[in-house]
């Protein structure tokens, strides 16, 4: 067992894709500390929000009947899609920038 991991009882990897299961993990990550001063969980826990975010924003388009639903479906089946992409990457310990959101997270990180 790493000193890291003995310390945090996380692993950075572990750690960044536990930011992808909802929202209030990431926003804890920002805040609680070791975990906000490395810029791969802050990195992870921002693009994890900014999906989130878009995921609320396509909920809106819903409201419009056939075009906005079926925007919303295929909108939503990209997001689940890039979810799990990001949940993967995080997870082997890589840096997998989303589009649009990825460059928001990065500025946001620091990184």
């Amino acid at each position: 067992m790493s000193d890291e991991t003995s310390q945090t009882g996380l692993t950075d990897n572990t750690a960044a894709g536990l930011a992808y299961i909802t929202i209030i993990p990431a926003i804890i990550f920002l805040v609680v500390a070791p975990y906000n001063q490395k810029s791969f969980i802050r990195f992870h826990a921002w693009q994890s929000i900014f999906l989130g975010i878009a995921a609320f924003v396509i909920g809106f388009i819903n409201i419009i009947p056939l075009l906005g639903q079926l925007i919303f479906l295929v909108g939503m089946l990209v997001l689940f899609v890039a979810w799990i992409i990001a949940l993967l990457k995080a997870l082997k310990g890589e840096r997998f920038k989303l589009p649009l959101i990825g460059n928001l997270a990065e500025k946001q990180a620091g990184a």
